[in-house]
């Protein structure tokens, strides 16, 4: 796939990934969260590997919100 990024797996497959639409450079990657009843959310949010792009794409209760940079928590 020419607009995938590779991305190494730990047990050493390859996954691919969509490229990051808005810097070009890094892949969109999944993250997966728990709701508020403890129930596992897969792929809550996707986010751009390359640092300095920041881009996301995030759902939250139905609606779907994209281009805020995530932050970690502390």
């Amino acid at each position: 796939m020419d607009d995938a990024v590779r991305v190494g797996c730990k047990e050493a497959r390859m996954m691919e990934w969509p490229k990051c639409q808005k810097c070009n450079n890094g892949a969109l990657i999944p993250l997966s969260d728990y709701g508020q009843e403890g129930a596992s959310v897969l792929f809550k949010a996707w986010v751009c590997t390359n640092p300095d792009c920041g881009f996301s794409l995030r759902v939250d209760k139905g609606e779907v919100t994209y281009g805020r940079r995530i932050e970690n928590k502390h």
